[in-house]
């Protein structure tokens, strides 16, 4: 028997299939699907889903293509964490108890929040696609769906409300692709871990602005990381060891009592 393909089997034994997960299997498809059409972004993902086993896979797809993951089951706990967190991305269930999705949707635009919405359900009809719109959604995904297209679809909304589109950040004489996670400076390869890249790339997202230790934990670690005094200082070292980030040349600034920041300019 041949090969699966990763795509129809993630649609079929994945996101919102009724047939059992073979966790065996989609260790081997995520590996499969994040070289084929991964483009993660490090950011911070609140997924709100009742059902606990497609919750714990999602979150477990999702930072397997580099995110930060945080998880809520119903629609009261969902709304309480994001207006309390400054999440990227909501991944939002429809029917959800307590308090629906539309509902939850709705509470968060009234409260002026602008995180962009993905709305998952598995109602396929044109009005009920409308109403998860209309109540504030960015976007709609209909399960069953390929996790490739979830994955797609979460990279277009963290490109969009002001971020660039061009998948290389440029820092002073660094450069950062997204896509490929290659990283050089002055031309030449560095090679991150998976949590090194991460805490890079959110400085590169944020040239000039000092971070702080919580700042990063927030948005690299997920509610279950528990912060100790010296962790962020340690990659930070690591960092700068990869980068040569001597005292001439440095980019990684630390700004003693607050954080670090990563500057346009080398100092």
């Amino acid at each position: 028997m041949g090969s699966p393909d990763p795509d129809e089997a993630i649609a079929g034994n994945f996101v919102g299939a009724p047939d059992p997960y073979d966790y065996a299997t989609y260790n081997l498809l995520s590996h499969v699907a994040f070289m084929l059409a991964c483009d993660p972004e490090r950011m911070r993902l609140l997924v709100v889903e009742d059902e606990h086993k497609l919750a714990g896979v999602l979150k477990r797809g999702l930072e397997e293509h580099g995110y930060a993951v945080d998880l809520a089951y119903d629609g009261e706990d969902g709304l309480a964490m994001a207006t309390t967190t400054p999440y990227d991305l909501i991944v939002l269930d429809v029917m959800l108890p307590k308090l629906d999705g539309l509902a939850m949707c709705q509470q968060l635009r009234a409260q002026h929040s602008h995180t962009p919405v993905l709305m998952l359900t598995a109602r396929d009809a044109v009005d009920d696609r409308v109403a998860g719109l209309d109540s504030g959604a960015d976007d709609y995904l209909t399960k069953p769906f390929a996790f490739r297209e979830l994955l797609a679809r979460t990279r277009a909304l963290l490109r969009r409300e002001g971020r660039s589109k061009d998948p290389v950040l440029r820092v002073a004489d660094l450069e950062i692709d997204t896509v490929s996670h290659e990283v050089r400076r002055a031309g030449k390869p560095v090679e991150l871990t998976t949590k090194e890249y991460a805490i890079l790339e959110y400085f590169a997202r944020n040239p000039n602005r000092v971070l702080t230790r919580t700042q990063i934990a927030e948005h690299v670690w997920d509610y279950d990381f528990v912060s100790m005094s010296n962790v962020i200082d340690v990659y930070i070292g690591y960092l700068r060891r990869k980068l040569g980030d001597d005292g001439e040349n440095r980019l990684l600034r630390t700004i003693r009592g607050t954080g670090y920041q990563l500057r346009a300019a080398p100092a």
